[in-house]
């Protein structure tokens, strides 16, 4: 009987072929990444400042789109204050909501909740330049925004933390 030789083109083949039939093998150790994939609890987490952009980025900014000088919004009511003099001055807890380069002023504001200042000018091509500013809370930071669209968010400055004063270790009487 005669020993023939498999074609070269079979063999590669073949090697191609292995591991896409071994792939489906049934085996638990794809299933379980497939299963993490699957769960949307693990795909859209909330707590993520930035989520997505505007569905409408070409749509001009409105009247109503910008912040007043004041923080406040049109239809969104005024921040809580205390009643009178005595009461108690904490920031009320931030409302939630999506951040995202290109969101207009307002949307920022309404997702985040009051800012603590707002300052509002023009740059060298007249275009509204707004920096809010939020100094307490989960997204605190400076929220840039230019012609009315968030342009850049920066970190609020970490106060240096105070290394803890030691007191020196008594020394070991020794026993005489």
């Amino acid at each position: 009987m005669r020993h023939q030789k498999l074609p070269s083109s079979l063999i590669v083949a073949l090697v191609a072929v292995a591991p896409l039939v071994a792939g489906c093998s049934g085996t638990d150790l794809l299933s379980r990444d497939a299963q993490w994939f699957n769960t949307p609890s693990r795909l859209f987490i909330k707590s993520i400042s930035i989520e997505s952009p505007p569905l409408t980025p070409d749509k001009p900014v409105r009247a109503e789109d910008l912040v007043s000088a004041d923080g406040g919004c049109a239809g969104m009511a005024p921040p809580p204050g205390p009643a009178d003099a005595n009461a108690s001055t904490t920031a009320p807890a931030p409302m939630g909501g999506t951040v995202a380069l290109g969101h207009t002023e307002c949307d920022v504001v309404r997702g985040i909740g009051a800012p603590s200042s707002v300052n509002l000018s023009g740059d060298a091509a007249g275009r509204r330049v707004a920096v809010v500013t939020w100094t307490s809370g989960p997204r605190a930071g400076i929220y840039t925004f230019t012609s009315g669209r968030l342009s850049s968010i920066e970190g609020t400055p970490e106060a240096p933390v105070m290394p803890k004063a030691t007191k020196p270790k008594p020394k070991k009487k020794s026993a005489a």
